[in-house]
């Protein structure tokens, strides 16, 4: 029965972050992966002869620099087909808008440049306010309790040094929605609706939900390559990213076994003392890290015997709805975007309206008639993503059923023809082009990847589920009710996006409560 300092449950880019920082500190770690692959939702797959893509998130957006620094992925193989990538607000007449840079630094293809440039450093301002909430534990709202008072008196610095005005305009803005911004500072449709993507891209929220603004802040935040709000296509695909993950968990000492499904989390006195596999097999340790689904850890592997009620009301009142679906298309040959660059970022989405009446189809369990998506064409940054003369297109659809009213079978074939259908509008012939075409709804990627409800960000991202509220009260400091078991999923904060901010978090906040005690 062997024994270690730490179990992590799922080998995932926070759980490997997790692992590999409690290794430097000199802690031997197992991580325990149920699929026979490292990297959860980062990997790269073929999914017709010759072609491959990311299966979920295909652009980095959120890189934690403090990952990539401390576990020295570019010596572990992580690298750029393309950094700082530009976006493309596709229109069907071909007019399409440009932003290039980060957040759109360079804006081309309207006359909207001085109103644009206003918007973006406010928003850009108001987000350097959020960003380094990413870095710490939430606060909890009670003296005692192990705040870092030093981090938080200089975020408090930091809200004061953007100046009276702006701060009262922060104090506004922060829970309104992002119409209502966009619409008040903006005039173009195009340029209205590429920002009012990114704010739900990812969620169940409409332009028009109240606190649909902060998500947008929230995204921008984030950092890739380097570079605030920057967009990034890694080298070989997600894969690539999962792997140079794996190579520094195990170069710092980590062990990583697949295959390797956990059952049960062994509790005894109140105390996580190991894990049970499916096989039965036990493995124990002094402490068990959770990578996996908060309420998949708490209501599954825990069980509700060992919480109290209102931890089990708590974790069952996660909402977790995932809203998007992932197209992945096989191309015979290279599809023409009315002349659009085809190494951009390309967004149909042609308003806020548009992006409104998608989300309102799945209020009612329907399918959006037009839906909105995001699409790269891997094959465009680098060769080996599809065969010679042919392209592969990776999308995001949204707004994808949670519960279709038509049932699972017909509600994918409706989104499949509808997306493709708008696809035409904007890339005519691209219907002929294609040779196989792969749609993942919410209920595939639960089924695939584990994650409850088809959610990747391991339970919704909204106010009402971020800092001291991710994932629930209680538990919203990486560690549970039970002595010796910790969270670190996408579930906790800062939330989702391959980052490794999560499993680092926890990792610091484990390190300094053993070093208090």
């Amino acid at each position: 029965m062997p024994s270690f300092d730490t179990i992590v449950i799922g080998a995932g880019t926070n759980g490997l972050a997790c692992a590999a920082r409690l290794a430097q500190k000199g802690a031997n770690v197992l991580v325990l992966e149920a699929a026979p692959i490292t990297g959860g939702g980062a990997g790269t797959h073929e999914f017709a002869p010759g072609h491959r893509v990311s299966p979920l998130a295909h652009i980095l957006h959120a890189l934690d620099n403090r990952v990539v620094t401390g576990l020295n992925l570019a010596r572990h193989g992580l690298d750029y087909a393309a950094k700082d990538l530009s976006t493309t607000a596709l229109s069907a007449t071909g007019d399409h808008l440009t932003l290039t840079g980060p957040f759109g630094a360079l804006l081309t293809g309207t006359t909207q440049d001085a109103a644009w440039a206003a918007l973006r450093q406010k928003l850009l301002t108001f987000a350097s306010v959020l960003a380094p909430f990413k870095a710490l534990t939430p606060p909890r709202l009670a003296s005692g309790t192990g705040n870092d008072l030093f981090a938080l008196a200089k975020l408090g610095l930091k809200l004061r040094a953007i100046g009276r005005a702006d701060f009262r305009e922060f104090l506004r803005m922060i829970l309104i929605n992002v119409a209502d911004v966009l619409e008040d500072d903006l005039t173009d449709d195009r340029l209205r609706g590429a920002l009012a993507f990114d704010a739900t891209l990812g969620s169940w929220l409409g332009p028009r939900s109240p606190n649909s603004l902060i998500l947008l802040l929230n995204r921008l935040a984030n950092q890739a390559a380097g570079q605030p709000a920057a967009l990034a296509i890694p080298k070989g695909g997600m894969g690539t990213v999962a792997t140079a993950f794996t190579r520094a968990a195990e170069a710092a000492g980590v062990t990583i076994r697949l295959n390797a499904k956990v059952g049960r989390i062994v509790i005894d006195a109140d105390r996580a003392t190991g894990v049970e596999l499916a096989t039965g097999e036990i493995l124990t340790a002094a402490r068990v890290v959770s990578a996996i689904h908060p309420q998949t850890t708490l209501l599954d592997l825990v069980g509700p015997r060992h919480l109290d009620t209102g931890m089990v009301r708590k974790a069952r009142a996660i909402r977790s709805r995932g809203a998007a679906a992932k197209l992945h298309l096989a191309l015979r040959g290279t599809p023409d975007f009315r002349g659009a660059d085809l190494k951009s970022r390309l967004i149909i989405a042609p308003s806020v309206r548009a992006i409104e009446d998608a989300f309102n189809a799945v209020k009612y369990a329907e399918v959006p008639a037009r839906p909105v998506l995001e699409a790269i064409l891997p094959s465009a940054h680098e060769s080996g993503q599809a065969p010679a003369g042919c392209h592969t297109l990776s999308a995001i659809v949204q707004f994808a059923p949670h519960d279709p009213k038509a049932g699972l079978p017909a509600a994918r074939a409706e989104l499949l023809a509808n997306t493709l259908a708008v696809l035409e509008t904007h890339a005519p012939g691209i219907g002929a082009l294609i040779t196989h075409a792969e749609l993942l709804m919410p209920q595939d990627i639960a089924a695939r990847f584990g994650m409850a409800g088809g959610n990747w960000h391991h339970g919704e991202l909204s106010v009402e589920q971020m800092l001291f509220l991710r994932p629930v009260i209680g538990a919203a400091q990486y560690r549970t009710p039970i002595d010796n078991l910790w969270l670190c999923s996408a579930g906790t904060h800062p939330g989702g996006g391959i980052s490794g901010a999560s499993g680092w978090n926890a990792a610091e906040r484990i390190l300094s409560m053993e070093g208090a005690r």
